[in-house]
C-alpha cells in the first residue's frame, strides 16, 4: 500500500507538471475556465431565469459556477483517465506497475486542481453569503463523494477502453446527457413535472444540489444529501473498483 501510495503521488505530480508546463497561469486555468463559462451563461440566461433566485442574477452565477465545477470536474477526470492503461502499456510490458495508479492519478490530479482552485472560492461564497463557519466546514464531504464516485467511473471505463476502442464516442454521449440532466444553467422548475422527477436519477444531482445548499442556503445545512453524495460516491468507487480488479489479469494480453 505504502509503495502504490508514493507511485501515486508520483504520477500525479507528473502529470500536473505535464499538463501546465509552459503556462503563465497555470493550476488557475481551473478556476478560469468554470468562471468564464458562468459569465457566459449569466449574460444570456441570468437574466431570463433571476425570478428563480430571489431575482437576484448575482445568485444564479454562484448557482450555475457550483453546477459546472461539478460537472467539468467529472467529465475531465474521467474522460481522461479513459485510456490511462493503454495509454501507458509501454510502461507496463517494462516494470511491474500496479494498474491501480493509472486511472486514481489522473483523478487525483483534477482533485488537487479542484482543492487549490476552486474550493477556496467556494469557502469564500459561503461565508459571504450564510456567514456559517459550520456550513463551510462541511464543503469537503460532497466534494469528496464526487471524487470518489468520478474514481469509480474511471476504473469502470479504463476497464472498459481495454476491450473495446470505440468507447470514448459512446462516452462523450454519457457524459453530455449528465451535463443536461443536471439542472446548472436553467432551474429545475422550467422542466416539465413528468421528466423533473428523473432528474433526481443522475448520481451528481445530490452533489450539486448540497453544494448549492451549502453556499447559498440557510437554515440547517441539507445533511441527506450531502450523506447521499458520500454513499452514492462510495458505491461507485466500490462498482468501478471491483469490475477493474476482476478483469486486470487480462490487461497485458490486450494492450
Amino acid at each position: 500500500m505504502r509503495r502504490r501510495l508514493d507511485l501515486l503521488v508520483v504520477l500525479t505530480e507528473r502529470m500536473l507538471r505535464a499538463r501546465y508546463r509552459g503556462s503563465i497561469l497555470g493550476i488557475v486555468w481551473s478556476l478560469m475556465n468554470p468562471l468564464l463559462m458562468t459569465g457566459v451563461y449569466t449574460a444570456v440566461f441570468g437574466y431570463a431565469f433571476r425570478q428563480y433566485y430571489a431575482g437576484s442574477v448575482l445568485h444564479y452565477a454562484l448557482v450555475v459556477f457550483i453546477g459546472l465545477t461539478v460537472i467539468q470536474f467529472f467529465s475531465g477526470s474521467t474522460s481522461q483517465a479513459l485510456s490511462s492503461i493503454v495509454v501507458n502499456s509501454g510502461l507496463l510490458n517494462k516494470i511491474r506497475v500496479p494498474f491501480e495508479v493509472f486511472p486514481a492519478s489522473t483523478v487525483a490530479s483534477h482533485a488537487v486542481q479542484l482543492g487549490i482552485g476552486v474550493l477556496p472560492l467556494l469557502i469564500v461564497v459561503t461565508l459571504f453569503s450564510t456567514h456559517d463557519v459550520f456550513r463551510a466546514l462541511l464543503l469537503p464531504l460532497p466534494l469528496a463523494g464526487l471524487i470518489l464516485f468520478s474514481a469509480g467511473v474511471a476504473y469502470l471505463m479504463s476497464t472498459i477502453y481495454v476491450y473495446f476502442r470505440d468507447i470514448p464516442h459512446i462516452y462523450e454521449l454519457i457524459t453530455f446527457f449528465a451535463w443536461v440532466t443536471l439542472p446548472i444553467f436553467y432551474p429545475a422548475a422550467i422542466v416539465p413535472e413528468h421528466v423533473r422527477r428523473f432528474l433526481v436519477f443522475n448520481p451528481l444531482f445530490p452533489t450539486v444540489q448540497s453544494l448549492r445548499d451549502l453556499a447559498l442556503g440557510s437554515g440547517w445545512p441539507d445533511l441527506p444529501s450531502i450523506a447521499a453524495s458520500l454513499a452514492i460516491g462510495a458505491l461507485g468507487l466500490g462498482l468501478g473498483l471491483t469490475i477493474f480488479t476482476w478483469r486486470r489479469r487480462e490487461f497485458m494480453d490486450l494492450i
